[in-house]
């Protein structure tokens, strides 16, 4: 399914069991791709367990931008994909969680609000550049639980862009955080699935 938004067309590539508990959309990070091992185990693991998916590359992604665009123009190029999801003749049913790794995650955080989401499922948070606490997104990430939104963020143990403590320590509930082993990139997808799997359950 393509959809157009202010960046140009977006990409979403929709899998949807017979009689769907609800709709998970999911996107990448930074890479602007669809490809990584993590991102394609969540995605199969969610179908099986009889969530819809949508799997969207961002129009910035499909324009092959190496680098995403502002929180501000990326987020008005997100909006339009959501709602045409949710619209129209082969609109996926409810309830509805957007997902993220990384950067995807990001945006998750900061739209869930505006698109009425039940929840937000991050992958990877990157609370803060490699080296750099001091440069926190800690304020991203708490906007889904302030707005009343179920959040669960699934972090490496090793991850340099923010480790499960530090992700814990920004937020009320160390429960809203699973630990896995990895780094940024968790190559370890069975308890990554399983977290995943897990934390949408509890939307239905």
């Amino acid at each position: 399914m393509e959809v157009e938004t202010p960046l140009g067309p977006a990409h979403a590539h929709v899998e949807r069991p017979v009689r769907a508990l609800g709709t998970v959309v999911l996107t990448h990070g930074a890479s602007g791709r669809l490809t990584g091992g993590d991102l394609l185990a969540v995605r199969d693991g969610l179908v099986a367990a009889g969530w819809a998916v949508a799997f969207v590359q961002q129009a910035w992604g499909v324009a092959g931008r190496r680098m995403p665009p502002r929180p501000v123009p990326q987020d008005e190029a997100w909006l339009p994909v959501v709602e045409a999801l949710r619209t129209g003749r082969g609109r996926l049913p409810g309830p509805l969680v957007l997902s993220g790794k990384s950067n995807g995650a990001r945006v998750a955080c900061r739209t869930a609000s505006d698109l009425t989401t039940d929840g937000v499922l991050c992958l990877s948070f990157p609370l803060h550049p490699p080296g750099r606490p001091d440069v926190s997104r800690a304020g991203e990430l708490r906007l889904p639980v302030t707005a009343g939104i179920p959040l669960h963020v699934v972090q490496g143990e090793s991850d340099p862009f923010g480790t499960p403590g530090e992700v814990r320590a920004a937020l009320d509930d160390p429960a809203y955080v699973t630990a896995v082993k990895g780094e940024h990139t968790i190559r370890a997808t069975g308890p990554l699935v399983e977290a995943a799997c897990a934390f949408v359950a509890t939307v239905l």
